[in-house]
């Protein structure tokens, strides 16, 4: 599959294997392998060609689910530790409910093609999700010209949302924003981290030979 159809896809299609050691990781599979440069369609694999996992989801196709994604751009192309994340919730259909200096807004469009999935709730939950945050997004507090960039944001809407549901752990961790990014937002973008860091070195080159450098 082409370097170009993948990208447009979303998902980049990164391969890893091991043939004479270090593992090699690659868009598309070489021809030769690039430590001891013999012919893979000979070779031997001690760890057979597999696709790396893709981190990222598409929002709309998580119901009652809590997502985030960047506030500008994506995480493969623009996201760095140091940037802003916005956070979102999915209804029981897939339709993505989130609070901005627009108010709340409600859609399935593409902005949350390439996000990552904080939480999901199982199926039982599922009208109960509904219910609450139908009752949440009732509150004045989400109109628009109530929006502040520090005091009451999309994080206050979503651990608004989290509380009143009692849904475990998930909703324990939302008294506290800094718990809650502690427990359900930085193991997540640390794993996705790896992954974003892999996929712009591959950018640059044709592979990556772990513990041997890029080339």
């Amino acid at each position: 599959m082409c370097f170009c159809y993948k990208l447009a896809d979303m998902d980049p299609g990164v391969v890893c294997f091991e043939h004479c050691g270090p593992k090699v990781f690659c868009i598309s599979l070489p021809d030769y392998c690039p430590v001891c440069h013999i012919d893979l369609s000979l070779a031997n694999f001690s760890l057979m060609p597999f696709r790396v996992p893709y981190p990222f989801i598409r929002a709309s196709q998580y119901p009652c689910a809590v997502v985030i994604k960047p506030t500008v751009g994506d995480f493969l192309h623009d996201y760095y530790n140091s940037m802003d994340l916005h956070i979102g919730i999915t209804t029981s259909t897939g339709i993505i409910v989130e609070f901005d200096k627009n108010g709340l807004r409600r859609h399935m469009n593409d902005e949350w093609n390439q996000c990552l999935l904080v939480d999901q709730a199982s199926s039982p939950w599922r009208e109960h999700w509904d219910n609450v945050l139908l009752q949440v997004c009732k509150q004045k507090c989400w109109l628009a010209k109530n929006y502040d960039e520090e005091k009451n944001n999309c994080y206050s809407f979503v651990l608004t949302f989290l509380h009143a549901l009692n849904y475990g752990n998930l909703s324990v961790a939302a008294s506290s924003k800094t718990a809650f990014c502690e427990n359900f937002i930085v193991p997540r973008t640390t794993s996705a981290g790896k992954y974003i860091s892999l996929y712009r070195k591959l950018k640059n080159g044709r592979f990556c030979v772990h513990r041997g450098g890029c080339k």
